[in-house]
């Protein structure tokens, strides 16, 4: 796996998980040059696998933790 870095566009909400049909946070390259998409779960079940197979490995789960709730204060 590279640690280069990223080469392709930032996921947005159209990129869809190849497991379960949620929006995508990790792209996965494979060596054989295939590419899979997967949501933030499905991207740390699989992790260990993917590392094993992939050149490439782009992650924005990240961005999960820094989205702001839309809910009033006084409702959360």
């Amino acid at each position: 796996m590279t640690t280069a870095l990223a080469t392709h566009a930032a996921l947005t909400a159209a990129d869809r998980c190849d497991r379960c049909g949620a929006q995508a946070y990790v792209r996965v390259t494979l060596e054989s040059g295939g590419e899979l998409l997967f949501c933030a779960h499905h991207g740390r079940e699989h992790a260990s696998k993917l590392r094993e197979v992939a050149s490439d490995i782009q992650d924005e789960s990240g961005r999960l933790e820094s989205t702001p709730s839309t809910a009033p204060a006084d409702e959360r």
